[in-house]
């Protein structure tokens, strides 16, 4: 019996799905070529379908369109907006800021993390502790932003392997003070259990291990301007122990900002650490 012939099956080809928006081109015409936040909206008043940041706003929108896989978004966007900043750090903050609070639909979530958890290193001893039990822009001995408390005892679990430090000294199992742990007998370990070598010398070699993520206390006794400038504006930021309160054109208008941070903002110390710590940028006591 013969086969019948298979249906012919369509096939979409991503090019022939994606078209110029030229409902778009009155948005696209008013983009600037300057730092900034730009905002892609809807049919919703309320949630934006995706908040990016630039250094230029007008190259970065316009390389959305010639990227076929966003054709959807841009299909459903109505117009864009855009907010210009002084630089790059005031565009970071404030997209980080709108992200948070406006949820934009093809955003990657950017939400308050409750189990944000860090390794506090004290006396020699690893302990993971949590954002929302003590303050970590000012706790001391701190290493490392984590998601979760697995996320941070993994790091304990590699820096174990690399550095062959006592998983019993890490306090990740349980052994005998002055007999060695079973990793020393296969050579992982380098015996500060059992005397090979000092605690002292294990205890400096996790915080060598450990340097690179050391999270810096905030340095300042209040809030800071951090300041950024182009041709034709400047901004001041305003931050508070690694928070970002907001931005003011007139140093006068900073007082209106200057509220303490309810939690640690791990994103606002990811994008601050860098230029508050190594002097990128002048810097206002306020």
């Amino acid at each position: 019996m013969a086969r019948r012939a298979s249906a012919h099956r369509l096939e979409f080809e991503p090019a022939a799905i994606y078209q110029y928006p030229e409902h778009l081109r009155d948005s696209l015409d008013a983009l600037p070529k300057c730092p900034g936040v730009y905002v892609f909206h809807g049919d919703s008043d309320v949630m934006p379908l995706y908040i990016g940041k630039s250094v230029n706003i007008r190259s970065r929108v316009l390389s959305h369109l010639r990227t076929v896989e966003e054709a959807r978004m841009l299909r459903q966007s109505r117009h864009i907006t855009f907010i210009p900043t002084a630089g790059e750090v005031g565009a970071l903050l404030l997209e980080a800021q709108m992200i948070k609070q406006q949820q934009p639909l093809h955003n990657k979530r950017l939400r308050h993390n409750r189990q944000l958890c860090s390794l506090q290193v004290l006396d020699g001893k690893p302990t993971v502790v949590y954002a929302k039990e003590i303050d970590f822009s000012h706790a001391p001995g701190l290493y490392g932003l984590y998601s979760s408390r697995r996320a941070a005892q993994q790091t304990l679990l590699t820096l174990a392997d690399n550095h062959q430090l006592c998983h019993g000294l890490l306090g990740l199992e349980a052994t005998r003070v002055g007999r060695a742990c079973f990793r020393a007998s296969l050579g992982r370990c380098a015996g500060a259990c059992c005397g090979k070598e000092t605690v002292e010398a294990h205890n400096q070699r996790l915080l060598d291990a450990l340097a690179s993520v050391r999270v810096v206390c905030w340095p300042y006794p209040g809030a800071i301007a951090l300041v950024e400038e182009r041709p034709g504006m400047k901004q001041y930021h305003i931050i508070h122990n690694w928070f970002y309160l907001g931005s003011v054109e007139d140093l006068a208008d900073a007082p209106r900002l200057k509220a303490t941070a309810k939690s640690f903002d791990s994103d606002g110390y990811k994008i601050l650490c860098g230029p508050i710590v190594r002097g990128k940028l002048p810097i206002v006591e306020l």
